[in-house]
């Protein structure tokens, strides 16, 4: 009868071992599941990583472009306020007679050197005239049409009469130039 008490004795090892092997294998499977939960929220967080560190990119894009665009077009409203400035004096000294001339040459004087300046001024802060001349062709991205007429010897099309010069800003309209509009028909 010891035959049944080595049998017995060996399914209690057999039994014991696999009860072992059974505590190794959750063990195992409970770190290989909180290794693949680490893993997953390592991702997760590189993900959250790169999408801030893009954001952050952007941001300092968009701050740049932000900042070029105040430093260029910033004083737009002031350039817009100076142009009747620029209008009037232009009026001024195109109304000028030779009596006047003579007689007030000092004056003359200082308001042409006044209008070299304006002129100069708006050079240096990219504001550029822009003078078109009678018999250029309209363009509606620079010019404004303020009448159309129909003048003999011209083109419909045509510039007949500049009431304003206009204006850039760099690359930006400021004040269209003020001008008549031939509107003869094609004979």
């Amino acid at each position: 009868m010891a035959e049944p008490k080595n049998e017995e004795f060996l399914d209690d090892i057999a039994t014991a071992e696999a009860e072992e092997l059974a505590e190794e294998l959750a063990e195992i499977s409970e770190e290989a599941l909180e290794l693949d939960a680490l893993r997953a929220e390592r991702d997760e967080l590189k993900d959250k990583f790169m999408r801030a560190l893009a954001d952050a990119e952007n941001a300092r894009k968009r701050g740049e472009r932000a900042r070029r665009e105040a430093e260029q077009y910033g004083g737009s409203k002031l350039a817009r306020d100076m142009l009747p400035v620029y209008d009037n004096m232009k009026r001024a000294l195109e109304a000028v007679t030779d009596e006047q001339k003579e007689v007030a040459a000092g004056l003359l004087e200082g308001i042409e050197l006044t209008m070299r300046v304006l002129k100069d001024v708006f050079k240096k802060h990219g504001i550029e005239v822009i003078a078109p001349e009678v018999g250029d062709k309209f363009d509606p991205n620079l010019h404004e049409a303020m009448f159309e007429a129909p003048v003999p010897g011209t083109k419909a099309g045509e510039i007949i009469q500049v009431s304003a010069e206009g204006f850039m800003l760099h690359d930006r309209l400021l004040r269209p130039a003020q001008v008549g509009v031939s509107s003869t028909p094609a004979s």
